[in-house]
């Protein structure tokens, strides 16, 4: 995604290089000699060239507010996400050890990773999740995980506890 700007601008930049070129080139010769075909298509060359650069430019402009656009986006989808996973951890009422745990684990760790990461004992680690999957009504990390990809899937959006739980029993 960062190439296309960076392309474009570099494809600007060597455009603006030729157009200065060419508006220098057909000026001088345009003094020469005024009705000649040579300075004449130079002169309408560098003008498609000056349109070629508004457009590229456009362009550019276009491509970096879409990246803005998409960052904007993806950091809002980030928060709510985060807002959704704290909500249900709130609904569980997880406790604070019981919710990092259960995001190390969301986010992919094994338990040894996890007990590493916080400084625990992979038994301790196992009893959290253990208390963990009780509180959410899952079995494992697959289901806990199912209920958060559930909601993100759902075609209204979040849905309420009642849908999560049914979620969690198909799983």
């Amino acid at each position: 995604m960062r190439l296309i700007p960076v392309g474009l601008a570099a494809a600007l930049t060597v455009q603006a290089f030729a157009l200065v070129f060419f508006f220098l080139d057909a000026g001088e010769e345009l003094d020469r000699d005024p009705l000649g075909l040579h300075p004449i298509s130079e002169a309408l060359m560098a003008l498609g060239l000056a349109l070629g650069m508004v457009l590229v430019a456009r362009s550019l402009l276009a491509s970096l507010r879409r990246g803005r656009d998409q960052a904007s986006a993806l950091t809002r989808a980030a928060t709510e996400f985060r807002l959704l996973v704290e909500t249900q951890f709130d609904q569980w009422q997880l406790t604070k050890a019981e919710r990092e745990v259960a995001l190390l684990s969301l986010q992919g760790h094994e338990m040894d990773r996890i007990a590493a990461l916080r400084g625990a004992a992979a038994g301790t680690v196992r009893a959290q999740l253990t208390r963990i999957y009780a509180k959410s009504g899952t079995a494992n990390r697959a289901q806990l995980s199912a209920v958060f990809v559930q909601t993100l899937l759902a075609p209204q959006g979040p849905r309420s506890e009642t849908a999560l739980q049914e979620v969690v029993s198909k799983s």
